[in-house]
């Protein structure tokens, strides 16, 4: 890996464009082949190790636009990330390469091949079809154009969503609710000699807050202000980027920008997808049914108003956690204090496939909060992969927690394997001196989903990058995320790392009890909240979109439960609106494969190594060399269903 510590723009300058020169290199022999000598080692084999200059360019110089401290290196890896995605667009639309390929397409040995190579063959193509080769020249160069400006417009709406720095300052008093330890970790103001604690929009803060914050007015502001993250100057670079997308689709003679996406996905059609969330919300309508008269019945004992508002839900839930089941999110914080929840994470997935971590003790990162470490076979003297875990919030960086790829794993000429690289990026509370990290059960949950994304990206075994780690299909690509997240809730999993962080006694069994009574808690809400977001996200990429997100997303949020907060453009924050553009619906989808895959753990154990070494071998190492829900099939050893999540969710089956 490079060296990350010791990083300057000028460096990601020269990296990136030393990337682009051996790109080009690869590809200028890759045309020169004569036809009657293409081979698939010429052509598909030698197309792919050219692009993998700039695929780790990408990932690990460009990377630095997420999470870089200093602001010059952060904007020109943000500058170079554009550049290089412009490039990537430019390749794909390059008439002599794809000549090359169709050239080696005709040939005897394409005719012959199996399994992962013709799936590369016929993805290469198809990806080709999808750009619009086949069409006049003139047709395909305006879908190039228009892809670019996809490019620029992906940036910016990022750009604005990272440097957004919004919050409300309050005194002392107005804190009621939260506890001194988090209080005390605020950025303090000084207004007249008075000292004044902000509340910004970040996870830390923010969540938090919402759930436990006793002043309404003050969760309302807060809620308001988050809801108009990235401005309103964001909803214009989201709204010309929904035109450019639309317009793409219908030179390409897609109906719509959601049809053209979703042909890629498992789900095949959108039509498919709204006869999917069209049922699902009827079983969380008769949930949420369920939900509301309680949560108002718990307002109206609280503050003698029955009338729930969309920034009452998340306090009036957890004061239901509180209240009728014993559960105070901040004391049960007690027991997971980071550093245990990341050795007990590690405990049960080394277990779990028979795999090994060790802290990269010299490997160079880009900030001191960063930690590197290597993964072996459990046996193994050699490491095969490493992962990076950057988990605290600085000014900047990334705002949400994901997982990104640094290098991609393919099998090399020489038949090693290339070593995949990724790292988690989280924003979970920074430890002080005096206090340790102490996360939140929620916040637990989310750093098992997102370890699940390093598996999979570095345990895989597939042949070629196009199929490597979480190269699957978007609406499958959070199962194996969504399923790790069952083991933050069994007993036998929580007695090994949940322990106080004074006195080192193990999570209750009564709390736990509680916890999981209470797990269902408004589950319909929650679950109709992203419902919302796919609904939104479907209606904004179809075909009768007026070209109004705003009211589109004021005739949706119905669907919440809850009115339209007028003044509010949340979609100007929704990062998901790029690169998740017409397949949220995805997060519910593939949820119904991680739940039913769960169910063999059940049975066999939780920490069962036969079962765990299986679904390593069946999901994680496969990647996206088969189709999802041949991978499912394989691993359950029958058709998948969606019993498991709808008893997650609360629902009889």
């Amino acid at each position: 890996m490079i060296d990350f510590s010791s990083l300057t723009p000028d460096e990601v300058a020269r990296a990136c464009e030393a990337a682009i020169r051996a790109c080009d290199a690869g590809i200028a022999a890759i045309v020169a082949v004569p036809a009657e000598a293409r081979t698939f080692g010429s052509t598909l084999v030698a197309l792919e190790a050219a692009a993998d200059h700039v695929g780790q360019a990408a990932g690990q110089y460009a990377f630095m636009a997420y999470v870089a401290a200093d602001d010059a290196l952060r904007e020109t890896a943000r500058e170079w990330e554009q550049r290089l995605d412009k490039y990537g667009v430019e390749l794909a639309f390059r008439e002599d390469l794809y000549n090359a390929v169709k050239e080696f397409a005709a040939t005897p040995e394409a005719g012959a091949l199996e399994g992962e190579e013709r799936r590369l063959l016929d993805r290469t193509l198809r990806d080709y079809r999808r750009n619009g080769f086949g069409l006049p020249r003139q047709q395909r160069e305006q879908v190039q154009a228009l892809m670019n400006r996809l490019v620029e417009l992906g940036t910016d709406f990022r750009k604005a969503i990272d440097d957004w720095d919004d919050g409300i300052v309050v005194a002392r008093e107005e804190l009621a609710g939260m506890p001194d330890r988090w209080i005390a970790a605020l950025t303090t103001v000084d207004e007249d000699g008075t000292t004044k604690y902000r509340v910004s929009l970040d996870y830390p803060e923010i969540m938090p807050f919402m759930d436990n914050g006793e002043s309404e007015e003050l969760r309302r502001e807060l809620f308001l202000k988050n809801q108009n993250k990235g401005g309103e100057g964001n909803v214009a670079v989201l709204e010309e980027a929904i035109r450019v997308r639309a317009e793409i689709a219908a030179l390409l003679g897609y109906e719509s920008w959601a049809a053209y996406v979703i042909e890629k996905r498992m789900a095949k059609r959108p039509e498919h997808v709204e006869r999917f969330l069209v049922d699902l919300q009827a079983k969380l309508d008769a949930k949420a049914a369920l939900d509301q008269p309680a949560l108002a019945a718990a307002k109206l004992a609280h503050a003698g108003s029955a009338e729930v508002h969309v920034w009452d839900w998340w306090f009036y839930t957890n004061f239901l956690l509180k209240t009728e089941y014993a559960v105070d999110d901040f004391e049960v914080a007690h027991y997971f204090p980071l550093d245990r929840c990341i050795e007990g994470l590690f405990l049960v997935t080394q277990e779990l496939l028979g795999i090994r971590y060790e802290r990269a003790q010299d490997a160079p990162v880009w900030h001191e909060d960063v930690q590197a470490f290597d993964i072996f076979e459990a046996g193994g003297a050699a490491p095969f992969a490493r992962f990076y875990m950057d988990l605290y919030p600085r000014p900047n960086k990334f705002g949400h927690a994901a997982a990104f790829p640094l290098r991609t794993g393919r099998l090399l000429p020489d038949g090693s394997y290339q070593q995949p690289a990724s790292a988690i990026v989280a924003n979970f509370t920074k430890p002080t001196p005096d206090a340790p990290s102490l996360l939140r059960h929620s916040e637990v949950v989310t750093l098992f989903h997102e370890f699940g994304h390093i598996l999979h990206q570095t345990l895989t075994r597939a042949r070629f990058a196009e199929f490597a780690g979480s190269s699957t299909e978007r609406d499958f690509v959070e199962a194996p995320s969504q399923m790790l997240e069952h083991w933050v809730w069994d007993r036998d999993v929580l007695r090994r790392f949940a322990r106080h962080h004074e006195t080192d006694e193990p999570l209750p069994d009564a709390l736990l009890d509680a916890m999981i009574r209470a797990k269902n808690v408004s589950s319909g809400i929650a679950s109709l909240r992203q419902m919302f977001f796919a609904r939104l996200d479907l209606r904004l990429h179809s075909a009768a979109f007026d070209g109004d997100s705003t009211r589109a997303v004021r005739e949706l949020y119905p669907v919440t439960g809850f009115p339209y907060p007028p003044g509010t453009h949340f979609q100007s924050g929704f990062g998901h609106l790029f690169g998740y553009d017409a397949g949220y619906y995805g997060y519910l989808w593939s949820r119904v494969f991680g739940d039913d895959m769960f169910t063999r753990f059940e049975a066999a154990g939780v920490l069962d190594r036969a079962t765990g070494v299986a679904y390593r071998r069946t999901i994680l190492e496969r990647g996206g060399s088969v189709d999802g829900d041949v991978l499912v099939r394989d691993f359950l050893g029958r058709e998948p269903n969606s019993d498991a999540f709808l008893r997650e969710l609360g629902l009889e089956v």
